[in-house]
C-alpha cells in the first residue's frame, strides 16, 4: 500500500470533466490572461471567504509581498512574524526591504505567541504577520490590540486555512488584508502556482491589482513601478472546481483529524495536536511530535507511508536568514517543534484503511508493534 501526504490525482479525477469543459472554453475564446474565468473565480473567492474584494496574483509569496506594500512595509521598516513558519513568509518581507522580526509561538499551538509580539514592537515596525498554521487561524483577538497600540496593520498569512475561522471570522477576512496561497498541495490547490489578496477595503484592492499589473491602471500609463503577477486563467479554472467542493472536502479532512486523533490517543511517544479554543481548524495539516524523527520518516516511507516535515529548519537557522544574527536557542519552542514535527498523510480523499495502515506503520516504528 502506498499513501501519499497529499493526492492530487484523487482531486484531478474528481474534477476532470469540469475542467475539460473550462479549458476548452478558455482556448476555444483566447482568453488567456485575464478574461472571465479569473473575475469569477476572484468573486466566488471573495463569497467563500466573506470578503469584498479578491485579487488573484502568480502565486503565494508574491501576494504576501503585495498586501504588505500597500499596507505600508517598505525599505527600513520592520514586520513582525513566527519563527515557525515557511520561509517565503520572511522573503515577503525582505524583498520589500524590510526586515522580518522573528518571535516565538506558543508551544500548544504551534501558533504566534501575542505576549512575544507585544515585546517586539518598535518604532520601526510597519505591520504584524500572524500566520495560520497547519490550518487553523492564530489569536487575531489577541494581536489585534497590540497592532493598534503600535499604530500598524495586521496582515495575515493565511495560506494554509483556506475555510478556517476563529470565533466565526473567517481566515483571510479578519486583517487590514490577508495573503494566501493555492500551491497544488494547499487544501484549495491549483495545478501549479498561484495566489491571492483579499481583503474588505475597495481602494487596497484596487492598489493591489494595479501594482500586480506593472503599476499600471489603464494600458501604458504607468504611474509607479509595479510587478507582472497575475492569475493564470488556467489555473481559475482548476481552482473554481475545486472551490466548489472546498467545504466538502474541509470536512472531510475535520473528519479524518478526528479519527487520527482517537486512533493515536493511547500510542506512547505521540504528542497530538490541539485545536485552538474558538477555531474551526481545516486540518492542512496533521502534524504529530515524536522522538527521534528523521528514523520514524525513514520507515514510514519504507511501508509506504508519505509522511513530511513542515519544517525541518527554523528560518533564523536557515542560510537565508543568518543575516538575522539569531543562533540556536533564539526560538526555542520553533527549534524544539522543528526537531520533532512529523506530518501524517491527510486529505479529502484517505480511506479508513489506509489511515489504519498509516497508524499501524507508525505504532510499528516507535514501539515495533502493530
Amino acid at each position: 500500500m502506498r499513501i501519499p501526504l497529499v493526492d492530487l490525482a484523487s482531486q484531478q479525477a474528481e474534477i476532470a470533466d469540469e475542467v475539460r469543459a473550462g479549458l476548452d472554453e478558455v482556448f476555444a475564446s483566447g482568453a488567456f490572461v485575464g478574461g472571465p474565468q479569473v473575475a469569477c473565480f476572484e468573486q466566488e473567492y471573495a463569497g467563500f471567504i466573506g470578503v469584498r474584494h479578491c485579487v488573484g496574483v502568480a502565486n503565494g509569496t508574491d501576494a504576501l509581498e503585495l498586501a504588505l506594500r500597500v499596507a505600508g512595509v517598505g525599505p527600513g521598516g520592520e514586520v513582525i512574524l513566527p519563527a515557525n513558519t515557511f520561509v517565503a513568509t520572511a522573503e515577503a518581507v525582505s524583498r520589500l526591504g524590510a526586515r522580518p522580526v522573528l518571535v516565538d509561538v506558543d508551544d500548544e499551538h504551534l501558533l504566534i505567541d501575542p505576549a512575544q509580539v507585544e515585546r517586539a514592537v518598535t518604532r520601526r515596525t510597519q505591520a504584524i504577520v500572524p500566520v495560520h498554521l497547519y490550518g487553523q487561524v492564530a489569536p487575531m483577538e489577541r494581536l489585534a490590540p497590540i497592532a493598534a497600540a503600535a499604530g500598524v496593520p495586521l496582515v495575515e498569512d493565511a495560506a494554509q486555512a483556506q475555510g478556517a475561522r476563529r470565533h466565526d471570522q473567517p481566515a483571510g477576512g479578519i486583517g487590514l488584508l490577508a495573503a494566501t496561497s493555492f500551491y497544488p498541495g494547499k487544501n484549495l490547490g491549483a495545478a501549479g502556482d498561484a495566489g491571492a489578496v483579499t481583503t474588505d477595503d475597495p481602494e487596497l484592492a484596487h492598489r493591489v491589482r494595479v501594482l500586480a499589473a506593472h503599476g499600471s491602471p489603464t494600458k501604458y500609463v504607468h504611474d509607479e513601478i509595479g510587478v507582472n503577477s497575475r492569475l493564470d486563467t488556467v489555473q481559475a479554472v482548476v481552482l473554481r472546481a475545486k472551490l466548489a467542493r472546498l467545504a466538502r472536502w474541509n470536512d472531510a479532512r475535520r473528519r479524518l483529524a478526528a479519527r487520527y486523533g482517537e486512533l493515536l490517543a493511547d500510542v506512547p511517544g505521540v504528542r497530538l495536536p490541539v485545536e485552538a479554543e474558538g477555531n474551526t481548524h481545516v486540518w492542512h495539516l496533521y502534524v504529530v511530535r515524536v522522538e527521534d524523527r528523521d528514523r520514524l520518516l525513514g520507515e514510514l516511507a519504507e511501508a509506504g507511508v508519505g509522511a513530511g516535515v513542515h519544517y525541518p529548519t527554523p528560518v533564523h537557522l536557515t542560510g537565508a536568514y543568518a543575516c538575522l544574527r539569531r543562533g540556536p536557542g533564539s526560538f526555542p519552542v520553533t527549534e524544539e517543534a522543528a526537531g520533532r514535527l512529523l506530518s501524517l498523510p491527510l486529505h479529502p480523499h484517505l480511506t479508513c484503511e489506509q489511515q489504519d495502515h498509516v497508524v499501524a506503520s507508525l505504532v510499528h516504528a516507535l514501539h515495533g508493534t502493530a
